[in-house]
């Protein structure tokens, strides 16, 4: 099955590089280039991309207000966005993660590390850059709390659909550990976790296991870590 692609950057330059790297792929292809959110909102809608590698800062409408867009889109339900930026220690890339993607790549990423977060991202799997450590998400939720970001109060209410092994699981998912990982930890087969973290996001309403991140964090059942 091969895996459609779109590009969103305002670098032309790197609209090519990108493009002749993920057609060289077999199981990939670019269906589409945008310049500006705009556009890149605009040709998912049209061109249906599993896929959307989006530039944060574009000029009119950036990265970030064209992943809300995308994602408020019930048509474009299937669509998972990966954040490309410059700075991986970057504001931008907590909020986007709460506007619907499914994680970010820093541009100065390896070859092999872009097509496999293209894989990853389609297969509904939470994306980190392999650089990032496992407590930035939090750092940068805590960060948020403290510029006055408001919570969602319905949060809280809704981890109670959850079981005890959904929320045990859950908080591991936040950990940022693998199901192999999280079934390590809790005894029990990988099968078993992924079946776990399916429930969870079907009942928290999760697009992919970097929502579930971001859920776990702001209704407060996982702490940031503040070292």
């Amino acid at each position: 099955m091969t895996i459609r692609v779109l590009l969103a950057d305002d670098q032309a330059l790197l609209r090519s590089a990108f493009r002749v790297l993920v057609d060289s792929e077999p199981d990939m292809e670019v269906v589409g280039e945008a310049s500006d959110g705009a556009e890149a909102v605009r040709l998912t809608g049209e061109r249906q991309p599993d896929v959307v590698l989006m530039d944060i800062r574009m000029p009119g409408t950036d990265g970030l207000a064209a992943t809300r867009l995308i994602s408020a889109d019930p048509a474009l339900a299937d669509v998972r966005v990966v954040i490309l930026t410059t700075f991986e220690v970057d504001d931008y890339v907590v909020r986007a993660l709460r506007a619907g993607a499914s994680g970010f790549l820093g541009k100065g990423s390896e070859p092999e590390e872009l097509l496999n977060a293209i894989r990853v991202a389609a297969g509904g799997e939470a994306l980190l850059s392999p650089t990032a450590t496992k407590g930035l998400i939090a750092r940068f939720l805590a960060q948020g709390d403290a510029a006055g970001d408001d919570r969602d109060p319905a949060l809280s209410g809704r981890l109670e659909a959850l079981t005890g092994r959904e929320r045990e699981v859950l908080v591991q998912v936040a950990g940022g550990h693998s199901n192999d990982e999280i079934a390590e930890r809790l005894e029990v087969s990988p099968l078993t976790v992924k079946t776990h973290v399916n429930r969870a996001m079907a009942k928290l309403r999760a697009r992919d296991r970097a929502q579930l991140v971001v859920i776990a964090y702001e209704s407060g059942l996982v702490r940031p870590r503040t070292d």
